[in-house]
């Protein structure tokens, strides 16, 4: 990565911007976080900080509260969990912009930890309002963006910011553009890469940019039903989310480019879709007119694995089937099993599949868990990442070491 990293600057006894992604699963019930790896993935970067005895302000955002200050939003949670992860002292301040920020901030001694209220809480965080960008930058010397899962947005604090403040990547940011690079530039083959998911349009320019690199592409999950329909299969009441002439385009290109394009030969069905529904497995050739496509099947799971076995390297991204259904989860927990356990470089591509690998404790057996599911298909279709964008070049050397 051609950026400058918070190493490569002093950040002793500054006061560092760091803008993290803490946009965490947790239970709004209960209010239990239910998957802490995004906090964890930021630990590198926070504990650097530390030992280069900076004073560490950390912003983000949670959900999707509209602008408005919400409660069920607020990140008071992240920084209890965040402390006793730390195992030292994270203090909470109720807003991310005005005086209440101001005056802890002020109170900061070097080593400490600040986290602010959740960013969008503030309508203009999303809008990438200049003021309020200039309002956030005031809160440090140096801005760090350590949230790849938001690199792709041009909000206020990913991009607004740095046209105030001198700012350099993270440590994670560093590692998820230099994992997902070697993907681009020289992925060890054959290459295969597993996509599932609803969306067929969510990944056609990811497909586009590595179609001259991959060995294989397998497809399932409800995008697999686009793919069959374009086939001419009957695929029931199985909602398609894309053209018909998409979904032929890319089968089209993979002839062109002889890639491989691993379909499934049978799927699971079930008339409704809750947790009571009664599922049969059925060839795809005979999938009922009123039953619902909700995974793949045993056979397709066979073929899929000996797809994947052969390849060196594996990306993958989007569940098999409806996973928040526990009977209609078996295909991916399966897969996941299956990729943990090749011989190569396997990746996952971040968003609803990196949590899936962490609730099924398997992460460590892969060689990289992205914390970015839409920051990572753009990155892999080629597009610049505004967050990434925006930063010093290496060749700036602002401020070195």
């Amino acid at each position: 990565m051609n950026k400058l990293t918070v190493r490569d600057i002093d950040v002793s006894g500054k006061k560092v911007l760091v803008r993290v992604d803490y946009n965490i699963p947790f239970n709004y019930k209960t209010r239990n976080i239910t998957d802490d790896s995004r906090i964890r993935a930021s630990l590198p970067t926070i504990d650097y900080l530390i030992e280069q005895g900076a004073k560490i302000i950390l912003c983000s955002h949670l959900g999707r509260p509209s602008g408005q200050p919400n409660a069920e939003f607020s990140l008071a949670i992240v920084a209890q969990h965040l402390s006793q992860i730390m195992r030292q002292p994270v203090r909470f301040v109720n807003d991310c912009v005005g005086s209440e920020v101001d005056s802890a901030i002020a109170g900061m001694q070097n080593g400490d930890i600040l986290l602010l209220e959740n960013l969008r809480f503030y309508g203009e965080e999303e809008k990438g309002d200049e003021a309020f960008a200039r309002a956030l930058s005031n809160h440090g010397d140096i801005f760090v963006n350590d949230a790849f899962g938001t690199a792709h947005r041009k909000h206020a604090s990913i991009v607004g910011v740095t046209k105030y403040m001198p700012s350099v990547s993270g440590l994670l940011l560093e590692k998820e553009i230099n994992a997902l690079g070697k993907v681009l530039t020289e992925p060890p083959h054959p290459f295969g890469v597993l996509l599932g998911g609803a969306k067929v349009s969510d990944k056609v320019a990811m497909l586009d940019n590595i179609m001259a690199k991959v060995d294989t592409i397998v497809i399932g999950g409800g995008m697999a039903a686009t793919f069959l329909k374009a086939q001419s299969y009957e695929v029931g009441a199985s909602l398609i989310n894309d053209s018909l002439d998409t979904a032929a385009e890319i089968i089209e290109k993979t002839n062109m480019n002889g890639v491989k394009l691993v379909l499934p030969d049978d799927m699971l069905v079930a008339s409704e879709i809750n947790d009571k529904a009664e599922t049969e497995n059925v060839d795809i050739a005979h999938i009922p007119a009123n039953k619902h496509i909700v995974d793949i099947g045993t056979l397709t799971i066979t073929k899929f694995t000996k797809a994947l076995e052969k390849c060196r390297t594996v990306f993958w991204n989007g569940p098999m089937g409806i996973y928040e259904i526990p009977q209609f989860s078996e295909g991916t927990k399966i897969m996941a099993q299956i990729i943990a356990n090749l011989h190569g470089t396997t990746i996952i591509g971040g968003g609803s599949t990196s949590e899936i690998v962490t609730e099924l404790k398997i992460g460590h057996k892969m060689t990289f868990v992205s914390t970015g599911g839409g920051a990572s298909l753009k990155f892999l279709s080629g597009e610049t990442l505004p967050g990434v964008e925006a930063l010093l070049d290496k060749e700036a050397q602002i401020n070195p070491v």
